[in-house]
C-alpha cells in the first residue's frame, strides 16, 4: 500500500499547475518575511530558490509567467498594504498587480534561460533585469521591494559598496538559483541510487560510462553547493572592508528632530500650524538641554519632510518661527517645507535656514511620487476613486541633490546630500549627491500618511543600504518616526520610537572618498541587464533548435 508521502507525490505530479502555484505562494511569502521589521534576511534566497524551481521547466510560456505572477502577488500584497491604509484597497491591489507582472516576466524568461549551461547565473541576471524594469516603468518605476532592501541586517549588505543595491539583489538571487540547482542535482542523484536494481547494478557496476556520469553528477552537486556557500561568505569577508563608525575626514555634530503630528492619515496636515509648532517646540526643548549641558551643541539641525507645510517663503509668521528656533538652538536648520509656486503648483523642498539670515540653499525633491504627490491622467483616474482629487500638484525639482551648510561650530562648509522620502528608493538619488561632493547624507521623510505600518522600517532599511553603498553616514529625520543616525557601515547608532516627539544628537564623520559603487554608478546593473538579455536570446534560440514547434504553434515539449 502506498505511503502518504508517495500518494502526495503522485497527486502533485498529476496536478502540476496547482503544485507550482502553491510553491510560488510559499516563495513569495518567504521573500516577504525577509523584509523589515523582521530580520529574517536569509529567507530571501530560499524564496528565490523555491520560485525558480516552480517556474523552471513549465511546459508553456504563459505557464512560466503565471507561476511567477502568483509568486509576485504573494510577495507584494503583504509588503505594500500601507499604500492603501487611508485610500482603500484599490491602489494597494493595483500596485501589487503591476509589480507582480515583473515577477511574472521573471518566470517567463527563466523558462527560456534555464536550458543553458550555467543557468543559475543567467536566471539570477534575469531577476536583476526585472528589478531594473520595475524600478523604471511605468511613471518612473517603483523600486520598493528590491531584494537588496531586505538585507540591511544580512551577510549580503557589504556587496553594496561594490555594485550598489543591484549587486546585493543579484547576490541574493544567485544564492537562491544556486540552491535550486543544488536541490535539483541532489534529487536526481538520489533518484538514480534509489532506482537501482540487480540488473541495473550488474550493467552499470562495470560500466566506465556510468562511472564517468556518476563523477560528473557529483561534480555538479559540489559546484552548486560551493556557489550557495561562496556568495554569502564573500559578503561576510567584505564586511571587514567597511569603514568604521568614526572613520572620516572630520566630525560634525548633527541633530535630527522628530516633532510628530496632531493626527495620522491623509489629513495630518490639516493642522499645518500644529505640525510646524511641534517641530519648533521640540527644537527649543533641545536648545534648553544644550544650555543645561544635557546635550551637545549641534553644528546643524535636520527637520523632516513636511515639517512646515506652511510656505515659509510666503508666510512671515512661519518664517519668524523657524528663524527663532534656529537662533535658539544656535545652528542652521534644514527645514522640510512645501513651497507654493506662481502657477499654484507646489514643490517639496528642503531649505537651509540660518537664524535671522533666513533661507539659503535648497533641494527641491526631484523624484516625486505618482498617485500621491501628483496624479498622472487625473481625469481618467477620478472615475475610479474619490481620492483622485486629493492627490497633490507637486512638480519635480532640478539640481544636483546637495545643499551646503556652514556648521555652527565653524570650519569649512559641509556638503549634505538630500534624498527626500521616496527618493531614497532610487539608486540615482544619492549617487548624484555623492558625485556632487556630499560628505554626509540625509533622508527627511513624512510617514504620517502610512500609519503604524511596516513602511517606515522598510524605508529605514533602504537608508542603511545607501549608507554602505556610498560610504557615508546617513541622518534619517521623520515626522512620526522612525528617525535614526546611521553610520557608514549601515549600523543604526541611534533611533527613535514611533509617534513620540524626540531629538537625536550624534557626532558623525564627514567623508570625501568614494566607494567603487559610487564610481561605477549604474554600470553593474546595466551589465547584469545586458547579460540577462543575451542569455534570453541564447535560451530562445536553443529552445527553438532543440524543440521544434508543431504547425499548431504549440511546443512539442
Amino acid at each position: 500500500m502506498a505511503s502518504l508521502g508517495e500518494r502526495a507525490l503522485d497527486w502533485a505530479r498529476s496536478h502540476p499547475t496547482v503544485t507550482r502555484s502553491a510553491a510560488a505562494v510559499v516563495a513569495g511569502l518567504l521573500v516577504y518575511l525577509s523584509f523589515p521589521p523582521r530580520t529574517l534576511w536569509f529567507l530571501a534566497p530560499v524564496g528565490i530558490a523555491v520560485l525558480t524551481l516552480a517556474v523552471r521547466g513549465t511546459s508553456r510560456a504563459r505557464g512560466g509567467f503565471g507561476v511567477g505572477f502568483v509568486g509576485g502577488m504573494a510577495f507584494f500584497l503583504p509588503l505594500l498594504p500601507w499604500t492603501g491604509i487611508y485610500v482603500g484597497p484599490v491602489p494597494w491591489i493595483a500596485l501589487s498587480v503591476a509589480c507582480s507582472v515583473y515577477v511574472g516576466l521573471f518566470g517567463l524568461l527563466t523558462r527560456w534561460v534555464a536550458t543553458l549551461p550555467g543557468w543559475p547565473v543567467w536566471v539570477a541576471a534575469v531577476w536583476s533585469l526585472t528589478e531594473w524594469g520595475r524600478a523604471s516603468f511605468p511613471f518612473g518605476g517603483f523600486p520598493w521591494g528590491k531584494l537588496a532592501f531586505g538585507q540591511a541586517d544580512g551577510w549580503y549588505l557589504p556587496f553594496a559598496m561594490i555594485g550598489g543595491a543591484p549587486l546585493v539583489s543579484f547576490a541574493v538571487a544567485l544564492t537562491g538559483t544556486g540552491l535550486a540547482a543544488l536541490i535539483l542535482r541532489t534529487l536526481r542523484r538520489l533518484r538514480g541510487v534509489g532506482a537501482d536494481s540487480s540488473e541495473v547494478a550488474a550493467v552499470t557496476s562495470n560500466s566506465p560510462r556510468w562511472g564517468a556520469s556518476r563523477l560528473t553528477s557529483w561534480n555538479r552537486i559540489v559546484a552548486a553547493a560551493m556557489l550557495v556557500a561562496i556568495v554569502p561568505v564573500t559578503g561576510v569577508i567584505l564586511r571587514t572592508a567597511l569603514p568604521g563608525p568614526e572613520d572620516g575626514n572630520r566630525p560634525i555634530t548633527v541633530a535630527a528632530i522628530q516633532g510628530s503630528v496632531p493626527r495620522l492619515g491623509l489629513d495630518f496636515n490639516a493642522q499645518r500650524r500644529a505640525v510646524l509648532d511641534n517641530h519648533v517646540k521640540r527644537t527649543e526643548e533641545l536648545a534648553r538641554d544644550i544650555a543645561a549641558g544635557r546635550a551637545k551643541q549641534p553644528d546643524v539641525v535636520i527637520w523632516p519632510e513636511n515639517s512646515s507645510d506652511i510656505d515659509p517663503l510666503r508666510n512671515a509668521d512661519a518664517a519668524q518661527e523657524i528663524s527663532q528656533a534656529s537662533k535658539d538652538v544656535k545652528a542652521p536648520i534644514l527645514v522640510g517645507a512645501v513651497l507654493v509656486n506662481d502657477d499654484r503648483t507646489t514643490t517639496n523642498s528642503v531649505i537651509v535656514w540660518n537664524g535671522d539670515a533666513g533661507p539659503g540653499e535648497r533641494h527641491d525633491k526631484k523624484i516625486i511620487q505618482p498617485f500621491g504627490e501628483y496624479l498622472p491622467f487625473r481625469d481618467f483616474f477620478r472615475h475610479f476613486s474619490e481620492y483622485a482629487d486629493r492627490a497633490g500638484y507637486f512638480v519635480p525639482g532640478h539640481g544636483n541633490g546637495v545643499v551646503h551648510v556652514q556648521p555652527a561650530g565653524g570650519g569649512a562648509p559641509v556638503t549634505i546630500g538630500v534624498a527626500t522620502c521616496y527618493e531614497v528608493a532610487f539608486d540615482r538619488a544619492f549617487e548624484q549627491s555623492v558625485r556632487a561632493g556630499a560628505q554626509l547624507l540625509t533622508v527627511p521623510s513624512n510617514n504620517a500618511t502610512f500609519g503604524r505600518s511596516e513602511m517606515t522600517y522598510q524605508q529605514l532599511a533602504m537608508s542603511r543600504v545607501r549608507a554602505v553603498e556610498h560610504g557615508r553616514a546617513v541622518v534619517v529625520s521623520v515626522t512620526t518616526g522612525v528617525s535614526a543616525m546611521i553610520t557608514a557601515d549601515g549600523t543604526i547608532q541611534q533611533q527613535t520610537p514611533q509617534f513620540e516627539p524626540a531629538a537625536l544628537v550624534a557626532t558623525l564623520p564627514l567623508r570625501d572618498n568614494t566607494t567603487l559603487a559610487t564610481r561605477l554608478g549604474p554600470a553593474p546593473e546595466v551589465g547584469l541587464c545586458i547579460l540577462a538579455a543575451a542569455a534570453t536570446v541564447a535560451g530562445i534560440t536553443r529552445r527553438r533548435n532543440t524543440h521544434p514547434v508543431e504547425q499548431t504553434g504549440r511546443d512539442v515539449d
